[in-house]
């Protein structure tokens, strides 16, 4: 998912202790291998968890060194740090994941990305003036499909994304297609191929055609392809298990269009109902190493990576969508290619250069606050 979506109230305790937190955060550097100043990047580190965030974790990977720093806390009951190890729910960042395997299936001659979406999934985009027979894979990986958002849909919200309805549904078991028939009783935000709208529902997709050319779980074809080759020993694609794996922090969110009011500790959820739009478990370590790979031409035959980077207007005026990877011009003229992904109680993102030599990537374990774009800045810009 990419959105900031907001088990009990904060005691006085910890408030007291996040304050403390706040007031002076402990930032820990692990050793500086890669060249470089990363002094602008932990002022930004440290500004991020002054302005609310619980804590903050990155690493940078710099031709062959790591740089890694960590603020604020992990658990706000217990004051324990974060670490540069945390494993954290990346979200959108997922999309990248499975952008990467629909076009190695495409490098492999299985399927092309001007297929229909009716091809491979028969009758199932359908209702409301969407069409799969009029819409590609192409554009479900660029959003430019039209396809309503699943995300958007009021009954989701409310079930989904207020406190009370998060805190009663949080392992609830809805399969994919049940998230796809609330994607269809909405209009489509515009014709295929008219403009760039942003929809988890395009990824869901995106993973159930997986599923249909190679007949295996989506997760499975990410572990086969991705996560072994390049041994990602902190990523993985969890099925339903809710809790997050060693070392972790806790995750927190208001669980409200606010910075203000209770927080929640929402660690403990359901990942599958994000599926192939964002579903997966990672780590700074290890995300800096994919996009590395990725952008180096490890992953995928030159003709898919020049796919992957071919870009669409997106909404924001300073990035471009490409096929499940984002072109963010930064305040210098650097571009810088990657994702972000927001899910309840986590905000990460993860860039790289476009040769893949630099590579960010950070999170944090609060969804309410801070800017991961200001720590993208610091490291790339120096400012």
């Amino acid at each position: 998912m990419n959105r900031r979506v907001r088990t009990a109230a904060l005691t006085v305790a910890t408030a007291m202790a996040l304050s403390a937190a706040l007031a002076a955060p402990a930032v820990a550097a692990g050793p500086v291998a890669a060249p470089g100043d990363h002094d602008a990047t932990r002022r930004a580190v440290r500004a991020a968890v002054a302005d609310g965030v619980p804590g903050v974790t990155v690493t940078v990977r710099r031709g062959h060194g790591t740089w890694a720093a960590t603020a604020g806390v992990g658990n706000l009951e217990t004051g324990k740090p974060r670490s540069a190890r945390d494993h954290y729910r990346i979200a959108s960042v997922t999309k990248t994941f499975v952008a990467t395997v629909v076009l190695q299936l495409e490098a492999e001659g299985r399927l092309s990305l001007d297929d229909t979406v009716e091809k491979w999934l028969p009758g199932v985009v359908r209702g409301n003036g969407h069409d799969g027979r009029r819409i590609t894979v192409r554009q479900l990986l660029n959003h430019t499909s039209g396809i309503f958002d699943y995300l958007e849909d009021p009954g989701f919200q409310q079930t989904y994304m207020t406190a009370e309805g998060f805190l009663k549904h949080r392992f609830d078991e809805a399969a994919p297609e049940d998230m796809l028939a609330i994607a269809m009783k909405n209009e489509p935000y515009s014709e295929p191929g008219a403009s760039f709208a942003y929809s988890n529902t395009n990824y869901l997709l995106a993973a159930r055609v997986v599923e249909r050319v190679t007949g295996h779980d989506y997760g499975d074809e990410i572990d086969r392809r991705i996560i072994g080759p390049l041994h990602l020993t902190s990523t993985s694609v969890p099925t339903t298990r809710a809790t997050l794996p060693r070392p972790s922090g806790r995750a927190y969110s208001k669980l409200a269009r606010t910075d203000r009011g209770p927080t929640y500790d929402v660690t403990e959820l359901n990942p599958r109902l994000a599926y192939g739009s964002g579903q997966m478990v990672s780590s700074s370590a290890d995300l800096t190493r994919f996009l590395t790979a990725l952008l180096r031409g490890r992953l995928l035959p030159p003709e898919q990576l020049k796919e992957m980077r071919s870009t669409v207007e997106s909404s924001r005026e300073t990035s471009r969508y490409g096929l499940g990877l984002v072109d963010r011009e930064l305040s210098c003229g650097v571009h810088v290619w990657g994702h972000d992904g927001g899910i309840y109680g986590s905000n990460s993102d993860a860039v790289t250069t476009e040769d893949g030599r630099h590579s960010l990537a950070v999170n944090f374990n609060g969804d309410w606050s801070g800017s991961t774009d200001a720590i993208i800045e610091a490291e790339f810009c120096g400012r």
